[in-house]
């Protein structure tokens, strides 16, 4: 019988390798060629179909089985984030301005060592197995669609992908049917009015008290126009106007985050900060610009690939916890418009480790131990989804 996590714990040491190694040479989301390189080269050491650039910078890794069994996909993403580390880890980045900050140096040495795993046992494989490294998740519009455009899901049946998360402690793994992460839009408002001398603010038009107007208003559409049971946010990140204390500017801009798990919702949000900006308009003689971007779908788990993920956990005797929605986005979801999928999170963090500071925190680090965690639940989901089998006796 395979024992799915003592395999993956003989590639523990390896997998720490990998991803440290990744950690000291991140790059940033569309630019990632010498990570793309590195996994090419771990990959032409083993006997699957390669195909590279899938897209703009992916891979795709094939397994091909003796059976009939389904086509089962796994993802991993490969790019890092604009922040200087500021840990004092031996294999810090050696890149100023970028930093994996966000765990994606592990997922993509799990991906590696499942490879590696799948490599030894292909006598069991019933089904196809694709291993899908992904580059600029990071960065919208991210590096899925532009995948998924070159075919990186043709004959694929299911698709799971999992996410190391410093929230949630070591070895624990959670998930959820349906909606679980949020669309993540960007918004841009510039307000423009007329400037002049602060002495005189009659002589004119203040784009600054009407952007102030604006902020305060747009928190109404959550609280006063969303039915309380749904879920939707809208946070202000930048606010510019100006340049001196005594002069009133000619405009004023912000820009800022709209969250929400709900097609309609984000449709409503949208359609009500027009009608805000138009009102703004007519009652002050300002003209303004909006331009809303919408970011990637909601992740929506399929219940029949959120059940696997449940049982393949309790099979391996790990934690099993139902996630809590959550606002933040994940261009997984696009790969799930496409196909059944699910997406699982890994905890990865321990205090006494100083591995809980927040994804895109200066100061992040992962508890490698983690890791061993994926690669045997990613295994068992195979297995589960009758991808390879148990030896018979």
């Amino acid at each position: 019988m395979f024992d799915w996590f003592q395999l993956a714990k003989e590639k523990e040491n390896s997998m720490i390798q990998v991803r440290r190694y990744l950690h000291q040479y991140p790059e940033l989301s569309f630019e990632e060629y010498h990570t793309r390189d590195y996994i090419l080269n771990q990959l032409s050491q083993l006997s699957c179909e390669v195909r590279s650039p899938v897209g703009r910078n992916g891979i795709v890794a094939t397994f091909t089985g003796h059976g009939d069994g389904p086509t089962i996909a796994l993802r991993a993403d490969f790019d890092a984030l604009p922040i200087d580390e500021l840990t004092d880890l031996d294999y810090k980045s050696k890149n100023p301005g970028a930093m994996h900050a966000c765990g994606h140096d592990g997922h993509t040495a799990i991906l590696l060592a499942v490879a590696e795993i799948i490599e030894a046992h292909q006598n069991a494989l019933n089904g196809n197995v694709v291993l899908i490294f992904q580059y600029g998740e990071e960065i919208m519009p991210g590096g899925s669609q532009e995948m998924i455009d070159d075919g990186c899901l043709q004959n694929v049946d299911r698709i799971y992908g999992n996410h190391l998360w410093s929230g949630y402690p070591t070895g624990t793994i959670y998930s959820r049917p349906g909606a679980m992460m949020a669309s993540p839009d960007e918004f841009n408002v510039t307000i423009h009015g007329r400037g002049g001398h602060g002495a005189k603010p009659h002589e004119t038009i203040d784009p600054v008290v009407i952007m102030a107007e604006f902020i305060m208003s747009a928190q109404k559409i959550v609280s006063r126009t969303i039915d309380p049971v749904k879920q939707a946010v809208i946070s202000f990140g930048m606010v510019q106007a100006g340049s001196a204390d005594n002069i009133i500017p000619d405009s004023a801009f912000c820009k800022g985050t709209v969250r929400t798990f709900d097609t309609e919702i984000q449709a409503h949000v949208m359609n009500k900060m027009d009608k805000l900006l138009q009102g703004l308009a007519v009652a002050n003689d300002i003209t303004y610009d909006l331009d809303y971007i919408k970011g990637y779908l909601p992740v929506h788990n399929n219940p029949t690939c959120y059940e696997i993920v449940k049982q393949a956990t309790n099979d391996m005797n790990l934690r099993f916890n139902e996630s809590e929605l959550m606002m933040i986005g994940e261009d997984f979801s696009h790969y799930q418009k496409v196909r059944p999928g699910a997406f699982f999170l890994t905890g990865c963090g321990d205090p006494e480790k100083n591995t809980t500071y927040p994804h895109h925190s200066p100061y992040f680090n992962l508890d490698e131990k983690a890791m061993k965690y994926t690669a045997s639940q990613f295994l068992k989901i195979l297995e589960l989804e009758n991808v390879i089998s148990q030896p018979t006796t």
